[in-house]
């Protein structure tokens, strides 16, 4: 089994459950790692999952929609792209917000997702 991740992709986009954060872009940190079963790759990227697929699911998600009110809507979202692929066999999502809205300063929002076949 392999895993093939794509960490800490940083997107700028307007979304969060308040409206205001609707109004201006905020960061977004995405990781996404999946597993995939198989031993013979032999130089052949159709046996795997290109980095690139993983950010243009990030990207479908994050940047080209309408505002999304939660991250685990976002993951949910990203794991529906994702696992159309059938040499998936797991799928884990952390997306973090670093200025999300809390009522004071400290922490950092974090919502992570899994998905097994």
């Amino acid at each position: 089994m392999f895993t093939i991740s794509l960490e800490d992709y940083l997107v700028m986009a307007k979304h969060g459950a308040y409206d205001f954060e609707h109004l201006e872009d905020q960061p977004f940190i995405v990781t996404i790692k999946v597993a995939i079963s198989g031993t013979k790759i032999n130089e052949d990227l159709e046996k795997t999952v290109n980095y690139a697929d993983l950010q243009a699911t990030i990207d479908q998600v994050i940047l080209n929609s309408e505002p999304i009110r939660l991250m685990e809507t976002m993951a949910e979202m990203m794991i529906e792209i994702l696992k159309e692929n059938q040499l998936i066999q797991n799928i884990s999502i952390r997306i973090e917000k670093p200025e999300a809205p809390l009522p004071h300063k400290g922490g950092l929002a974090v919502v992570e997702a899994e998905w097994s076949k």
